[in-house]
């Protein structure tokens, strides 16, 4: 099947699904209580390490919404509310479409090349923030609306009443081997009815990564609808010391827009006890990515690096007031300067991709990320492939003795080595 194929076949579907719900329904009495509807029961409290002290905040919390352009979200009262409590990022973007490599981009720093959400399995010397965090013994764990268990590695799963409602394409971390098949981590990717324990406990880790199921998100609905979520999950949760401390800082975002032939921009708002007073309801017109979410926890706890594009000065800015407190020089670029195109996809090389494939190279070693703290690398990585001397991509797909099924089949399983070959592509193209 050729690639526009793919996509329209993609952009059907989600319009089909669009128009199973229009009205949010409510799990539960309260986000903090648990439900049958969440499917999964809970595996008992999460045990964290001690709590580490960071520059600016001690807790950082993802909530990342679905395939909406800027415009429609702004014209939402909830996020125009929200935006009054917090901090405006009107120059946050997606990195490229599909969903999946924008979930990959934040866990690993990169989304090697991948421009649909088919299953992928990511070696187990591909690094992830998660390395970074375990170093300094912070805590972490994901939360995921209606998986069915604790590291559940399927590629979606469907309930009773017959709706699929989790996808494993919405759930970065599972799809890097490091985390999905190493048993003690995956149990650190929790359900809903284990958010509600670990919040009645007070045991939320340091780090979160929060994934609505797919119609509390926007994905088979509609921005509107995702409003409603965000009314009876995250609004009074920020009036909870379990979820919200004074240092506390929240990102809710989306991981894509919806018109592709515009610039990823999506509408992202900080929020949390750890917004100074004096910087809510501000703007912040500094270009931002997924990329910052990776160097900004490198800045606030002083971290290592993946070598990936957290060390990509292009597209990694730190968010500006955590910048202002640990010193770290941002790139000028703001939503009035000529901005790297985020909005391509099928042409980044990568070991995703099978028209444009390469293997992956070893990480950027001599980059810096947000913090100062050396690269990681994984054991078992193979230095003497990098960037530098990076083999031609490889169109699989014109080989004659694959199929494309066979292709993605063998780059599933491809080379475990290291990636930064989206570096170059990412600071070269500009609008």
């Amino acid at each position: 099947m050729s690639v526009p194929a793919v996509l329209v076949l993609g952009a059907l579907a989600k319009s089909a699904s669009a128009a199973v719900a229009s009205t949010f329904t409510a799990p539960a009495a309260a986000p903090t209580d648990t439900s049958p509807f969440y499917v999964g029961a809970s595996n008992g409290t999460i045990q964290n390490t001690p709590l580490v002290p960071g520059a600016v905040f001690d807790r950082f919390i993802q909530i990342w919404l679905e395939n909406t352009d800027y415009a429609q979200a702004a014209s939402q009262a909830v996020f125009q509310n929200l935006s009054t409590q917090g901090i405006l990022l009107s120059s946050y973007y997606g990195v490229t479409h599909t969903s999946e490599p924008n979930y990959l981009a934040a866990g690993g720093g990169d989304f090697w090349g991948l421009y649909n959400d088919v299953l992928e399995y990511i070696p187990t010397n591909i690094s992830t923030v998660v390395d970074l965090l375990e170093q300094k013994s912070i805590s972490w764990a994901e939360y995921q609306e209606n998986m069915p268990s604790d590291g559940y590695g399927g590629f979606n799963y469907t309930n009773s009443d017959n709706y699929t409602y989790y996808v494993r394409k919405h759930n970065p971390l599972v799809i890097y081997n490091s985390v999905g098949l190493n048993s003690t981590r995956a149990a650190r990717i929790r359900n809903f009815n284990d958010f509600a324990v670990d919040l009645g406990n007070n045991t939320i880790p340091q780090w979160v990564f929060v994934t609505p199921n797919l119609r509390n998100d926007g994905h088979d609905t509609s921005v509107a609808f995702a409003a409603q979520w965000l009314q009876y999950w995250l609004i009074p949760l920020l009036q909870d010391p379990n979820f919200n401390t004074p240092r506390t800082l929240i990102l809710l975002t989306f991981d894509e827009n919806e018109t592709y032939a515009l610039n990823n921009q999506v509408y992202s708002i900080l929020l949390g006890g750890g917004i100074p007073p004096n910087l809510k309801n501000t703007t912040d017109d500094t270009f931002y990515t997924h990329y910052s979410t990776i160097s900004t926890v490198e800045a606030n706890w002083n971290l290592g690096n993946l070598g990936r594009q957290d060390t990509n000065k292009t597209v990694a800015n730190v968010f500006e007031y955590v910048a202002n407190v640990t010193g770290y020089k941002n790139n000028g670029l703001t939503g009035k300067s000529k901005l790297p195109f985020l909005n391509i996809t099928t042409t980044i090389p990568g070991p995703l991709n099978p028209q444009y494939y390469v293997p992956y190279l070893a990480p950027n070693t001599s980059g810096t990320g947000g913090g100062n703290g050396m690269t990681f690398v994984a054991s078992g990585t193979n230095l003497t492939l990098n960037a530098s001397d990076a083999p031609a991509p490889v169109n699989l797909t014109a080989n004659s003795t694959m199929t494309t099924s066979g292709a993605i089949g063998g780059f599933i399983q491809a080379d475990l080595l290291v990636s930064v070959i989206g570096a170059v592509f990412a600071g070269a193209l500009l609008l």
